[in-house]
């Protein structure tokens, strides 16, 4: 794999797909939003869920590339977006260290076995190590076995001691005006 610091592109991978292609993951550009946006409808549609609407998706292009409060790599295959990563930062005030929080890691079913999510979660590997991350955290459908076995394989191991929550914007609402 041939890392080029200092550059919008982060890998371009030596193994090939077919004679002619290779994937190539970097840093997304304002410009590539519309080809993000497909991959997030092709992502709502794999996880049976409504895809976001058009306020939805004027403001994730808007957190992710003007208010910058979202990193999003794109993996490409021909200039073909075929793969994302969203990720954001939290921090551990235990370990004293920011982490990588991974909040979508996505491949359009027709490109899956290619190790392109392998190059998408190694680029966001080295984005915590680069940032200088405690640690890098995800969760997981409980019936995307496929992504389980990844992660797993990758070396990740399933947190037992904590569960999950989450006040959605009607709680949210719901509280503030209580």
């Amino acid at each position: 794999m041939l890392f080029i610091p200092n550059s919008t592109w982060l890998s371009c991978v030596n193994y090939q797909l077919e004679p002619e292609e290779k994937i190539v993951v970097r840093h997304a550009k304002r410009e590539d939003a519309p080809q993000f946006l497909g991959l997030l409808v092709e992502l709502a549609n794999f996880e049976h869920l409504d895809p976001p609407g058009q306020a939805a998706r004027r403001r994730i292009v808007r957190d992710t590339f003007e208010r910058k409060k979202l990193e999003l790599l794109l993996s490409f295959v021909n200039k073909r977006a075929v793969g994302y990563a969203l990720f954001f930062y939290t921090y551990s005030s235990f370990l004293a260290r920011p982490t990588l929080y991974l909040e979508d890691l996505f491949v359009s079913e027709e490109f899956r076995g290619r190790k392109i999510g392998k190059t998408l979660f190694m680029s966001c590997v080295r984005e915590a190590s680069k940032k200088g991350c405690g640690r890098m955290e995800w969760s997981v459908l409980t019936w995307n076995k496929n992504a389980i076995k990844f992660y797993e394989k990758a070396g990740a191991r399933r947190l037992s001691e904590w569960y999950y929550y989450r006040l959605d914007s009607k709680a949210l609402d719901r509280l503030v005006n209580k």
